[in-house]
């Protein structure tokens, strides 16, 4: 009777932990079938896909084990890796080390704004979602500054292409054809139709590896004691608001490294839209996958990279096929990825206060027990 009871909880928890990933199982099973796609096609869609965003999502990973939640605040790295592929096409330095120089002027603008982002996050303790959320605006408007009035004016820009004719401020988009998937191309691999990056995937094996090395550093097992415990963290020596800070500022730069690899698979960039929803559609990714405001794993990230882009790209064909009207699919995937963050931030709140609430009760239990005796 215990075994069964012991299988239920267990089947029970199961169930409550992977309910956003079974719900875009479900959902794609009734898509695919219903757009009319090829497997040859959904697969090497999803190979591109996977290619372009598992490195940005990633970098979500380290702030989720210092447990500072979901860092929307990868926006600021997107901005910087941005502003490393103008000045990269400006200079007219093309290809692989075109790339490399974007990530290293990328680099020190994702430090300055991660370590102003990790200090005010050290004040908004236990708000550090919403918190990061709206540092993002905040930033974006000095992001649209700089790009729509100091470049060219005060930033020097030569080549008028990537100018507005006003002759200063940079075009609404700026092409990345010199660069574009050379990364991806760099090893050509196709099997069965199926283009793979293989050079791009080495470069995500070896952020994996990173990651995977790291949390065993005694930087990484301080992250994940601030994430169960900050008072105990604090208690046991570890310098809390600088380990949190450094959480942020990593994030940050593979945030900025991760936007180049993407828009090097786009081909150009949107100069004021690019990074605005990419922080939204990581998080979202990553919750399909299974990971939660503050457990997740590299396994979740690469899950939640299929299934989300996978609804991504059949969900427009089966709207059509069912209503007659594409754009049915397009609110729903956009509505999806919304309501997606949402439910799962209510689960985790929900289970929060249950886990909180059992705690209370043992309490008042141990505490009638003692009186008892």
């Amino acid at each position: 009777m215990n075994n069964n009871t012991a299988k239920k909880g267990n089947f029970g928890n199961f169930l409550r932990r992977s309910s956003v990933p079974l719900m875009f199982i479900l959902i794609c099973a009734v898509c695919i079938p219903l757009s009319g796609l090829s497997p040859s096609y959904l697969v090497n869609e999803i190979v591109t896909r996977m290619g372009r965003n598992a490195f940005l999502i990633l970098a979500l990973l380290i702030p989720i084990m210092a447990g500072m939640g979901l860092n929307f605040g990868m926006t600021l790295g997107a901005m910087a890796g941005q502003i490393g592929l103008i000045l990269a096409s400006d200079w007219q330095i093309i290809g692989i080390p075109g790339m490399v120089l974007a990530m290293i002027l990328s680099v020190p603008i994702s430090i300055l704004l991660g370590m102003f982002c990790g200090k005010i996050l050290n004040m908004a303790r236990g708000r550090e979602m919403i918190t990061s959320y709206i540092m993002s605006f905040f930033i974006n408007g000095i992001y649209q500054l700089v790009v729509l009035y100091l470049m060219g004016s005060v930033i020097p820009i030569k080549h008028s292409t990537i100018k507005l004719p006003r002759g200063y401020g940079i075009r609404n988009t700026v092409s990345l054809l010199s660069m574009r998937q050379k990364l991806d191309n760099l090893i050509p691999l196709t099997i069965k139709g199926v283009k793979i990056p293989v050079a791009t995937f080495i470069v995500i094996a070896v952020l994996c590896v990173f990651i995977v090395w790291f949390r065993r550093t005694k930087l990484g097992q301080d992250m994940r004691a601030v994430g169960q415990d900050m008072e105990v963290a604090r208690d046991a020596g570890i310098n809390v608001e600088k380990t949190r800070i450094i959480a942020i500022v990593l994030s940050t730069v593979l945030a900025g490294i991760g936007m180049i690899i993407y828009l090097q698979n786009m081909g150009n960039i949107a100069t004021y839209s690019s990074h605005s929803q990419i922080g939204m559609f990581c998080i979202a990714a990553l919750l399909v996958g299974g990971a939660s405001v503050d457990k997740a794993s590299i396994g979740n990230v690469f899950l939640g990279v299929i299934l989300f882009h996978l609804m991504f790209i059949v969900a427009p064909r089966a709207g059509a096929a069912i209503t007659g009207d594409s754009m049915i699919g397009e609110y729903f995937r956009v509505f999806v990825s919304y309501a997606v963050i949402t439910v799962a931030l209510i689960m985790y709140e929900t289970a929060k206060r249950s886990e909180k609430k059992q705690g209370g009760e043992q309490l008042k239990q141990a505490q009638l027990e003692e009186e008892s005796k």
